[in-house]
Parts: C-alpha cells; sequence; structure tokens
C-alpha cells in the first residue's frame, strides 16, 4: 500500500518505536526527527494489530463527522466565545474517553469547519457523541455523519499529540 495514508502510518509506527527504545533526538532538528523516523523499518506486530482492532490490512471502521456551519450563528460574541470553550471542553473529553481520535479545524473559513474522527462501532453512536456538543446543542455548527475505513493506528495519534504540545 504505497499511499500517503501508509507513509503517515509508517512515520506513526517508526515514532513509537523510537519513543519506546528511549531515541533521543530532543537536541536535533526537523531533518534529524525524520530521519530517526523513517529510518525504523517496523515489521508486522501481531499483538499491537490485536490491540487496535485491526484487519488484516492494517485498517478498521471509523465514524468521520464533518462539522458545518448550522443555522444559528447569530450569538453575541460573549455566548459564542462560551460556546467554543465547551465545544473544545468537549472535544478533550471525547478524546480522553478515546472515543474520538483525531479532530481539527479547517483552515478556509468555509462552511465546513472541521472534521472528527470517531472510534466507535456505528453512525448511531457517534450521533449520540455529536449531541453532547455545545456547539451542535446551540446551533452554532452541525453534523453530517459517515462511516469511513481508516488505519487502525489512528488511536495512537491523541497520546503522540500530547507529546508535542506546550499548551
Amino acid at each position: 500500500m504505497k499511499t500517503p495514508l501508509a507513509t503517515i502510518i509508517l512515520l506513526f509506527l517508526g515514532i513509537l518505536l523510537a519513543c519506546n527504545r528511549n531515541t533521543s533526538v530532543a537536541s536535533g532538528t526537523a531533518v534529524k526527527l525524520y530521519d530517526a523516523i523513517t529510518s525504523t523499518k517496523p515489521g508486522y506486530d501481531e499483538q499491537m494489530a490485536n490491540n487496535l482492532g485491526s484487519d488484516q490490512y492494517g485498517m478498521k471502521a471509523y465514524v468521520m463527522a464533518f462539522l458545518k456551519k448550522g443555522p444559528n450563528r447569530s450569538q453575541d460574541s460573549i455566548t459564542a466565545a462560551q460556546i467554543q470553550k465547551g465545544h473544545m471542553e468537549n472535544i478533550n473529553r471525547l478524546a480522553e474517553s478515546g472515543k474520538l481520535v483525531l479532530a481539527g479545524p479547517f483552515l478556509d473559513n468555509g462552511d465546513v469547519r472541521g472534521i472528527y474522527i470517531f472510534n466507535v462501532a456505528s453512525v448511531e453512536e457517534a450521533q449520540a457523541l455529536t449531541a453532547t456538543d455545545p456547539a451542535i446543542q446551540s446551533g452554532r455548527l452541525i453534523m453530517e455523519l459517515h462511516p469511513w475505513y481508516g488505519s487502525a493506528s489512528l488511536p495512537l495519534i491523541m497520546p503522540l499529540h500530547r507529546r508535542l504540545e506546550k499548551k
């Protein structure tokens, strides 16, 4: 599978292996980090595949959500800021629970505002999770949900991300 997704998967696995071996590139540059990750050629890890629910292709089912501008965006700036704060708290809560494995905004200020990828068994379960979001409850955002097939390694992104964020 020679695709950008395969490259991303190999990068994540390389980072994990480097972290597990206490390989330190903290004093190096981004190039050194890239070299440390890509020089590692991990083989199939049956235990990791089983733990992550991987199929024979290293993939599994998720639910992808497109967050779109909702019909009610007329709140005053203070209320909008409170809704956004609750939205971010909800994202963090879902990520900590392992139900949300990827989230992020689009940067073009279009109608589609961002994405979520839920680590759940059904669109209905994802629908119930999206209903907990204050931005959905207020109508500032709506969600469009789709079953999606992606790399089983996605649940590894948030623990890795936590190692990169300062705030």
